[in-house]
C-alpha cells in the first residue's frame, strides 16, 4: 500500500520497519547514479534538450512534465538495453505507452505485480522500481561490471606536510607583539623569588655551583660556521601580506589611481562628444516642442472653449434631468391613484348590476323567518310548562290549605 506521494504506507498486514519506508528514496539515488554510469548527461539531456533529474525527482510530485519525464527516460532505456521503443510525446497516448513498458519488463523476465494505473502519475515507488530494473538491463547491454571498491592508502603522520616554521604570519607577530606588550606591566613588577631564582639557578647555592676551573669552548670556527648554515635557512622570516594591512590598501589605491588616470584620457574625448551629441539633441527636442506648441496654440484654445462648453451642457443636462425625474415621480403617484379609483369604480359597478346580494338577501329572510317559528313554538311549549306548573303548584298549596284547616279543628 502507497500514499499519494508515492512512499509505501505502514499497514497491519505488511508491517515494515521505519527505515523501510523511506528504501524508494535510497533506489531513486541508485538510479540517478546509473543513469550517470549510462551517460544520459550527453545523450539523454544533451541531445533531447532535457532538465537534469534530482535525487528525489521521481518520489515527489512536481507539477508540469514529470510523467513525459518518466516516459522519455523509460524510452531511452529499452534503447540502451537493446529494445525498440520510439521517443514518445507529451500528446501520446499514456495508456498504450505503458502498455509497450510492461510488455518489454515481461520480455525480461520480470514479474510486473502491480496495476498500470500506477505508472499514470508519473512519480512512486513503482515507477523507480520500472526505471532501475530497466538501468540495470541497459548496464548489462553495454557490459558494465561494477570493480571492487579500493580503500584509499592510510597517511601516516611523517609523511604529512609539516607546517613550514620558517614562514610566520603578520597575524601570529601581532599577536606575539601584543602579548609581551600586554605583559610589560607584569614584568616591571619584581619578586623576591625571581631574583633569588633566574632559569632555574638558585642564587643561593650557586657559590657551591661554581666550576673549579674557567669553561673553555672546545668548538672550532668551522664547526661554527657549518652550524650556522645548517641553521641560516630557519632564521629567516618570511612575513606573508596580510589583506586587511593598510600598506596593501594604499598600493592598491595608488595602482587604482594610476589605471584611472590611464584611462580618464581616452574615457574623457568619448564622455565630451557623448555629452555634445546629448546637448544638440536636447537643443533639437527642445525647438520641436516650440514649433508644436506654437502650432498647437490655436487647437488648445479651440479645445478648451468646447471643453467648457460641454461642461456647461452638461450641467443644464443635470438641472433639466432632475426636473424630468421630479415630474416621473410625480405621474407616477397619479397612475397609482387613477388605478385606485378605477377598481373602486368597477367594484362599485359590478355590484349593481350583480343580483347576488338581493338573493342573499331573501335567503337571509327566509332563515330569519324560519327561526322566529321555531322561536314562537318553544315560547309556546314554555308558556304551556309555566301554566302546568302554576297549577300544580296552586293545587298543591290548596291542599296544604285544607289539611292545615283539619288541624286546626
Amino acid at each position: 500500500m502507497s500514499g499519494d506521494d508515492g512512499i509505501p504506507l505502514q499497514n497491519e498486514e505488511n508491517d515494515v520497519g521505519p527505515g523501510q519506508l523511506y528504501a524508494p528514496f535510497i533506489t531513486m539515488e541508485s538510479l540517478l547514479d546509473k543513469l550517470k554510469l549510462l551517460n544520459y548527461d550527453k545523450e539523454f539531456i544533451g541531445e533531447l534538450k532535457m532538465k537534469p533529474l534530482n535525487r528525489h525527482y521521481f518520489m515527489i510530485p512536481t507539477p508540469g512534465g514529470q510523467f513525459f519525464m518518466f516516459m522519455s527516460i523509460a524510452a531511452w532505456l529499452i534503447r540502451k538495453a537493446g529494445g525498440n521503443f520510439e521517443q514518445p510525446q507529451e500528446l501520446d497516448d499514456p495508456n498504450a505507452a505503458i502498455a509497450s513498458i510492461l510488455d518489454f519488463l515481461r520480455k525480461i523476465s520480470m514479474n510486473v505485480d502491480f496495476p498500470p494505473n500506477r505508472l499514470k502519475p508519473g512519480y512512486g515507488q513503482h515507477v523507480v522500481l520500472v526505471l532501475d530494473r530497466l538501468a540495470d538491463e541497459a548496464l548489462k547491454a553495454i557490459k558494465f561490471k561494477w570493480s571492487k571498491p579500493e580503500p584509499k592508502p592510510e597517511v601516516s603522520e611523517d609523511d604529512t606536510v609539516e607546517e613550514d616554521d620558517s614562514e610566520l604570519l603578520l597575524e601570529r607577530v601581532e599577536e606575539e607583539m601584543a602579548a609581551v606588550f600586554s605583559d610589560d606591566e607584569d614584568d616591571n613588577l619584581l619578586n623576591v623569588d625571581d631574583l633569588r631564582t633566574i632559569q632555574g639557578v638558585d642564587m643561593n647555592n650557586l657559590e657551591f655551583q661554581k666550576p673549579e676551573e674557567i669553561l673553555e669552548s672546545t668548538t672550532t670556527s668551522e664547526d661554527w660556521q657549518l652550524e650556522l648554515e645548517r641553521v641560516l635557512p630557519q632564521l629567516k622570516v618570511t612575513v606573508k601580506s596580510d589583506s586587511r594591512d593598510w600598506r596593501s590598501h594604499l598600493q592598491q589605491m595608488h595602482t587604482q589611481h594610476e589605471s584611472i588616470q590611464e584611462s580618464l584620457s581616452s574615457t574623457r574625448t568619448r564622455l565630451d562628444k557623448l555629452f555634445t551629441e546629448t546637448t544638440q539633441t536636447m537643443d533639437k527636442i527642445k525647438s520641436r516642442e516650440k514649433f508644436l506648441n506654437s502650432q498647437l496654440d490655436p487647437i488648445l484654445v479651440e479645445y478648451r472653449a468646447v471643453q467648457d462648453e460641454l461642461a456647461r451642457i452638461s450641467e443644464q443636462y443635470q438641472e433639466v434631468n432632475g426636473g424630468v425625474t421630479e415630474r416621473q415621480r410625480v405621474l407616477s403617484l397619479l397612475t397609482e391613484e387613477l388605478d385606485a379609483v378605477k377598481q373602486e369604480m368597477e367594484e362599485r359597478g359590478s355590484s349593481m348590476t350583480d343580483g347576488t346580494p338581493l338573493v342573499n338577501i331573501k335567503r337571509a329572510v327566509g332563515r330569519m323567518k324560519n327561526e322566529i317559528i321555531a322561536m314562537n313554538v318553544q315560547i309556546g311549549v314554555l308558556e304551556h310548562s309555566l301554566l302546568q306548573a302554576r297549577l300544580r303548584d296552586k293545587s298543591i298549596l290548596q291542599q296544604d290549605m285544607n289539611s292545615n284547616s283539619y288541624l286546626t279543628v
